[in-house]
Parts: structure tokens; C-alpha cells; sequence
């Protein structure tokens, strides 16, 4: 997977899904507009894996599908 994708190719292409995003652009608000998938799953920590193995310069990982309603995000 080397063609670098917008956001919203990445959402529609792996639904549900964490990514792990090379050289991601962003916008002003630091948003993902587009980039590289370097690994995509379901499973969170595989991602994570892979994120440690490969040791990419500059990524990101977004995660495409609905968080579940009682979900708490801390940054």
C-alpha cells in the first residue's frame, strides 16, 4: 500500500477499523486530511505492533468506525 490516500478513502475502504497512517497531511486544526496506510485492523494493539516494528518517522492512527456511546477519549 504505498499510494497515498484522503481520510475519506481510508474511512470507506477499511470500515471499523484502527490504521496506521504514514506521513499523514493535516490541516490547520492538525485534522488528517490524507496519507499512507502502512497497516490496518481491527484489533488495536496488532496496530500498535506494527507501529513499533516498522518505527515509521511520522504517523498517525485513526481509528474509522463509531466509538461506542459510554466511551470516554483522554488525550
Amino acid at each position: 500500500m504505498d499510494e497515498v490516500l484522503t481520510i475519506a478513502e481510508i474511512e470507506a475502504k477499511f470500515d471499523a477499523e484502527w490504521i496506521l497512517i504514514e506521513n499523514p497531511s493535516t490541516d490547520e486544526s492538525l485534522e488528517i486530511r490524507s496519507g499512507t496506510v502502512l497497516w490496518h485492523d481491527k484489533d488495536r494493539d496488532e496496530v500498535y505492533r506494527r507501529a513499533v516494528e516498522t518505527r515509521p518517522k511520522r504517523f498517525a492512527i485513526v481509528y474509522t468506525g463509531k466509538m461506542p456511546r459510554d466511551t470516554e477519549i483522554v488525550l
